[in-house]
């Protein structure tokens, strides 16, 4: 019979506790999050004191406010329950203090259970807080796990087109679109940006893709007319005030050509192979949802363009762009526009990846602000 050493134990599990809580708490991320945290707290601190309070000119606003307004602010965000045991616990740790100040301990029988009562009530409303926090990243995480199987595979092949996707949402879900629906004519490749991001944003996309689905299996329209009916839905409700920006493109069987309208997006990149140069496709439009369809149909342009053997053409969103490195330089159009000029004439998969790998480099451990969306389509030689 073996003994076990249950000191040997005790050590192990402690230090196995140890790691695990410890997991995680790099001075770059705690300076990350610390950072978040007071920013939280500063747009706290806005929202109860510098919006709420009208202030005359050269009039400061009393401390004793301030405090009462940024309490109001806090306590408001709990449920009247967990408000009523906050607001209990707090008197309860003042009053420990005022009756030790006043000399009262002897007087009030139940002076040894203030501090205790405080602290159990503060640490269950944590706990609280921390379990209902955990319920909702759980549905918010089944709400990616939703909208990424929502999304279209990373490669894509269809006779002559060879396509391959990148997304990176912000936060848990995001607000870009990108689609590729295959009908009997040919090909559309649809991508947009929702006004945005977080959960309104992703739910406004589903919508919008369902938009989409249903346009183009009923009617096969054309980009401007596909553009031109989504609009109508996006303008039917009068106090929405979301727009959204969108490229749409259709590629027909076996043509050496597609169509293509931009409404208020970042205009696509064209790698021409016969002219070894890239082009911006650039065109009029404005964004859906922000003028009427009897104005949108006047402005909106929709153009032909080449597409042969070799060339390629890269859809993206401004998240992409925007992105910043450490010292807050934007990764920008230029770059963008230098990668498709090296390697356009790469297969959709290896640009995508050359895209990859120099916005990693250059945004280094900054996180996105914005969703990065962007795929390419190349053309293959026929098969």
């Amino acid at each position: 019979m073996g003994l076990k050493n249950e000191a040997q134990s005790a050590f192990q599990n402690t230090k196995s506790f140890y790691k695990e809580y410890v997991s995680g708490m790099t001075r770059e991320r705690m300076g990350k999050e610390f950072y978040k945290d007071t920013d939280r707290l500063k747009q706290l601190y806005a929202e109860a004191i510098e919006e709420n309070i009208e202030k005359a000119d050269d009039q400061t606003i009393p401390g004793h406010l301030k405090i009462m307004r940024l309490f109001s602010a806090l306590t408001q965000r709990l449920n009247p329950t967990r408000r009523l045991v906050f607001g209990l616990s707090v008197v309860s740790f003042l009053s420990h203090y005022l009756f030790g100040f006043l000399q009262l301990t002897g007087i009030v029988f139940f002076y040894n259970l203030l501090l205790p009562f405080a602290f159990v009530s503060m640490l269950m409303l944590l706990l609280v807080e921390l379990l209902e926090k955990s319920d909702v990243k759980r549905e918010i995480d089944l709400a990616r796990e939703i909208q990424l199987s929502l999304l279209p595979n990373t490669e894509h092949y269809r006779k002559n087109l060879e396509i391959a996707c990148f997304a990176n949402t912000a936060k848990e879900v995001g607000g870009d679109y990108v689609d590729i629906i295959e009908t009997e004519g040919g090909t559309y490749i649809v991508i947009a940006d929702v006004s945005g991001k977080g959960l309104s944003a992703a739910l406004y996309m589903v919508r919008m893709q369902a938009l989409v689905h249903l346009i183009i299996e009923k009617s096969q329209p054309s980009p401007k007319e596909l553009f031109l009916e989504l609009n109508n839905y996006v303008k039917s409700d009068i106090k929405d005030k979301t727009f959204v920006t969108a490229c749409a493109a259709f590629f027909p069987n076996g043509g050496d050509h597609f169509i293509f309208a931009r409404a208020g997006h970042n205009a696509p990149i064209l790698f021409s192979n016969e002219r070894d140069a890239t082009f911006d496709l650039r065109s009029d439009g404005f964004a859906l949802g922000m003028t009427t369809s009897q104005n949108m149909e006047k402005h909106l342009q929709e153009k032909k363009f080449h597409f042969k053997s070799g060339d390629s053409i890269l859809f993206y969103t401004d998240g992409l762009t925007e992105s910043r490195n450490e010292w807050g330089e934007e990764y920008g159009d230029e770059r963008l526009d230098g990668i498709m000029s090296i390697y356009g004439s790469l297969h959709a998969k290896s640009i995508i990846h050359k895209i990859h790998s120099s916005l990693e480099n250059f945004i280094g451990n900054e996180e996105p602000v914005d969703d990065v969306t962007f795929t390419c389509v190349h053309h293959t030689t026929n098969k």
